[in-house]
């Protein structure tokens, strides 16, 4: 199974970066997913079953999950699920992995800045500044942060 998702959750775990064997930079957390529901009994929001996954990032995703993620952010995170069958001694079971294609912050939750990351001479020769004349300039996180500001998360 190779199938596309996109999952929202916390980061449950701290975000632990290696590198493989061969030399590929990679990050990897456990994110605890919970589907929320209002219960009208109670007049408030309850968290449902939480669902656990494995994710895994590579390369330069990796790097930055690595740099950019602590236990207990909100994410949201996009990717190729892997059901996986597993035994050992007496007990057996499955594992649910999450290999990233993208991972961001989830902004309903609270804010968040961005830095742009500059690459080596290993660059394609075709830049986004080269495709794209008229685009600004990288001018640094604090030329566009907003103040920041108490908020409380919207639910859905």
């Amino acid at each position: 199974m190779n199938d596309t998702l996109t999952l929202t959750g916390v980061v449950a775990t701290d975000p632990q970066a290696r590198t493989t064997t061969s030399g590929i930079p990679m990050t990897s957390f456990r994110l605890a997913s919970s589907q929320r529901r209002f219960d009208r009994a109670a007049g408030r929001w309850i968290d449902g079953d939480t669902n656990w996954y494995s994710v895994t990032a590579f390369r330069h995703l990796g790097t930055n999950a690595g740099r950019s993620l602590v236990k207990g952010d909100r994410v949201v995170v996009v990717g190729r699920l892997k059901i996986r069958r597993w035994e050992q001694a007496e007990r057996s079971g499955s594992s649910v992995d999450l290999e990233a294609d993208t991972i961001g912050h989830d902004l309903s939750w609270g804010t968040s800045v961005y830095s742009r990351v500059r690459t080596t001479s290993a660059e394609p020769a075709s830049t986004a500044e080269e495709s794209f004349p008229d685009a600004l300039p990288d001018a640094g996180a604090e030329a566009f942060s907003a103040p920041p500001r108490e908020q409380e998360p919207v639910p859905f």
